[in-house]
């Protein structure tokens, strides 16, 4: 049975360790808690993730917390099937950090990787959003699994930039890239002729 500790991060990690011996995902989303409670755990604008304003410098630490996280309404929640609490995200869990390309064109495989370490393979499946920023700066976010989403690292966006090309996608000529025979847009402005 996992449990967590509220004392620290890892006496945290070491109770939820004993409960994942697989790498496959967790049925997070099926486990309703009794126990239900808050953390000193934020995750900051690029994506560090905190225990009482200390980075947590451990990135298997982070991997092991990133599995059992789960968004429930308008907050975040590390789950368990015994114990949740509730942490602060000031954007999203999850940035982008990592291109994997493979092959050209419409027929490139694109996976980006998060600081965390998940893997997401860009596909037609893929929900894929552009959003704007209070100064009008457009940011790509897309979904890493169940409602929990990442944001685009500026320099990974501008890897994706450097495959663009122009596309029309329902009459209005945007500027995006290819991955796995789907066109994925970085902009949600039309190009003018």
């Amino acid at each position: 049975m996992i449990k967590f500790n509220r004392l620290n991060p890892e006496a945290i990690a070491a109770n939820i360790q004993q409960g994942l011996k697989q790498s496959k995902p967790l049925p997070v989303n099926q486990w309703q808690p009794a126990l239900c409670g808050s953390s000193d755990i934020r995750i900051d604008w690029h994506g560090t993730w905190y225990y009482r304003d200390s980075p947590i410098q451990r990135p298997a630490l982070v991997r092991l917390f990133s599995r059992v996280l789960r968004r429930e309404a308008k907050e975040y929640v590390l789950v368990t099937p015994v114990e949740k609490l509730t942490i602060q995200v000031e954007d999203v869990p999850f940035i982008a950090v990592i291109m994997d390309n493979q092959l050209h064109g419409i027929t490139q495989h694109i996976k980006l990787t998060t600081q965390s370490g998940d893997s997401c393979p860009l596909s037609p499946s893929t929900r894929w959003e552009t959003r704007e920023t209070q100064n009008g700066e457009e940011i790509p976010y897309f979904e890493v699994r169940d409602n929990l989403w990442a944001r685009v690292h500026r320099n990974v966006f501008y890897q994706l930039v450097a495959l663009g090309e122009e596309h029309i996608v329902d009459k209005q000529r945007l500027f995006g890239f290819w991955s796995d025979h789907y066109f994925f847009p970085l902009t949600k402005q039309p190009i003018n002729d």
